[in-house]
């Protein structure tokens, strides 16, 4: 008698362009105050903070999952909403997977965004993104989000469900090595000098 492994079901996707998955296993939600050390300038975040309170929703992340194994994949929609904060626009928290090698895949359904990549090693990039424009990224790249638009910007992801997310990589150095800055009415990059290396990788 032949046993067969139990196999998920598939699932239609309701997705849409502002954010969000009408399936969604779960939304996680990012508040001003959860954001205290990710901007340069801390000054202009207490200033924030001080105008608009703690509680102020900046992005939030719904997703659709069936477990956690090797092969399975996660599939979300990432929602960032704009703002400045000093010269710098808003932005996510950033991640290096926790199993460094594995890649993810960011596609941009609404708004304007730069996705800041950096390696362990000292390498840089910085992919811009507009509605039907995608980014692949490798493994080993930390990667985050970031808003150079008026409007939200709204990004459809899918990476591997072992992947996991290493958030403390960017501030144990003091922050990434570019930062994303306001330059008239666009952007551009500028070095932080806050930025003291990343750790060596394992």
């Amino acid at each position: 008698m032949s046993i067969h492994p139990a196999v998920d079901i598939p699932t239609l996707l309701e997705i849409s362009p502002q954010g969000g998955i009408e399936v969604r296993s779960r939304r996680y939600e990012k508040y001003l105050g959860d954001m205290d050390g990710v901007y340069r300038d801390d000054q202009a975040w207490q200033n924030a903070v001080g105008e608009r309170g703690t509680d102020d929703l900046v992005y939030w992340v719904d997703d659709q999952r069936y477990q956690e194994g090797p092969g399975a994949l996660i599939v979300g929609t990432s929602t960032l909403l704009p703002g400045r904060y000093g010269e710098e626009f808003a932005m996510t928290r950033g991640h290096l997977h926790a199993v460094a090698d594995r890649a993810e895949l960011y596609y941009c359904l609404s708004g304007h965004g730069v996705m800041l990549l950096e390696t362990l090693d000292g390498q840089t990039s910085a992919v811009e993104l507009a509605p039907g424009q995608a980014v692949n990224v490798p493994g080993h790249w930390i990667h985050r989000s970031v808003n150079v638009g008026e409007e939200p910007f709204v990004t459809l992801f899918c990476y591997a469900a072992d992947a996991g997310q290493d958030y403390a990589v960017i501030a144990e150095a003091g922050g990434m090595k570019n930062l994303v800055v306001a330059d008239g009415d666009g952007w551009a990059l500028k070095d932080n000098p806050d930025h003291a290396g990343y750790r060596a990788a394992e």
